[in-house]
Formats: structure tokens, sequence, C-alpha cells
């Protein structure tokens, strides 16, 4: 049975110290690479590593958006719907942490080389499309912009982030597959199937009946 909007779970969510404890939760990945970096404790290869460990997170945050709203419709804690901002914005943040690490430790920010190595291997082409896609999506996650855009036109063009999570989800695959490695690829695949699968299923769940009068046309 859902749990209700007044459960002690829900009044957590809405406490008034439980945003900056998130935004910290989610912060912390970061730090800790951040901190790594410098004490150097991140292995023989530390830019390989901050490379990897970024793009983790940043499909895990996108698995973790994507989770929100059946997870509030489930349990009835509408207090979730106030984190969904911040998490998709950290799975940006994550995102262009990845790309930089990128830039930087395996192209040493030379752009033309990025360009050449963007058209060379489908699977940075395949990153690279889904930072694109997710920028518009980070840029017009305030209240001004979904006035400007509308609330049907905000909501569209934020369903991008279905596409994002198969693109993120290709590109893990591809770079797994140069070492034959595919275990975290199936959890995350599960994942986001289950998660889309759901929203599938709400859609044609919810979808109200047409009801002809009688004697009407087939």
């Amino acid at each position: 049975m859902a749990t209700t909007a007044g459960s002690p779970v829900n009044r957590l969510l809405l406490h008034p110290a439980a945003k900056p404890a998130v935004f910290l939760l989610c912060l912390a990945p970061f730090a800790s690479l951040f901190y790594g970096a410098f004490a150097n404790t991140l292995g023989a290869n530390p830019a390989e590593t901050l490379i990897r460990a970024t793009g983790d997170w940043t499909l895990r945050f996108l698995c973790i958006v994507l989770a929100v709203t059946p997870l509030r419709t489930a349990t009835g804690w509408t207090g979730l719907a106030r984190y969904r901002r911040m998490l998709g914005l950290f799975a940006y943040f994550y995102v262009v942490v990845h790309l930089l690490c990128y830039a930087w430790f395996d192209m040493g920010f030379d752009v033309a080389e990025i360009a050449r190595d963007i058209a060379k291997r489908p699977f940075i082409l395949v990153g690279f499309a889904a930072f694109v896609l997710l920028t518009p999506l980070a840029a017009t996650s305030f209240n001004r912009a979904i006035k400007a855009l509308g609330a049907k036109r905000w909501q569209a063009l934020h369903r991008l982030v279905y596409l994002i999570a198969g693109l993120g989800l290709l590109h893990f695959f591809w770079m797994r597959a140069g070492k034959n490695n595919f275990a975290e690829v199936y959890v995350y695949a599960a994942i986001i199937a289950v998660l889309l699968g759901w929203r599938v299923w709400r859609r044609f769940a919810t979808k109200k009946p047409i009801v002809r009068p009688p004697g009407g046309r087939n």
C-alpha cells in the first residue's frame, strides 16, 4: 500500500535541512575523486579513473532522475519532486566533468584532435551526443524557462532524458566492449528498461477509453 504524503519519510523529505544534505551527498563522489587526485590514491592510472568514474556517476544520476517519478507514485512520497531538478543538474555536472577530464587528460584540450576523435570513434560520438542533448535540459531546468517555453513544450523537451539515458547506456556498452566486460552494462540496462517500461505501462494504463454514445458510429 502506498505511503501517504503525511508519512514520516515524506516529512523528512520536506524538512528544510534535507535538501542541503542531499546536495552534499550528490557532491560527495566528486569530492572523493578530487581528494584522490591530489592524494594520489586513484591507482596506477589516475586519469583513466577520473574519466571512467565521472562517466559512471553521470549514468547513475540519470537512473536516479528517471526513478524519482515511479518511486513517488508508488510510495506517495510527494516530497521527492523537490529533488528532481537538483538531481538532473548533478547529472549534467558530472557529464561536464567527464567531458573535461577526457578533453584534458586524453586530448590535451586540442580542439581539432577532439573533433577528429569524435568523428572517428562511435562510442565517443554517442557520448558527446548525449552531452549535447542534456545541455538544453540543464539550461531550461529553471522556473523562468518553464514559463517562457510553456508547460507542454517544456515537458516535450525534457522527455529527451529517455533518449539521453539510452545514448549513455550505449556509450557505456561500447566502452566496455573493448574489454569484453558487460556485467555493469547489464545492471544499468535492466534498471533503465524497468524505469522506461514503467512509463510506457503507466501511459497505457491511465489512458481513458473513448466512450461512444448509443447508436453512434463504430
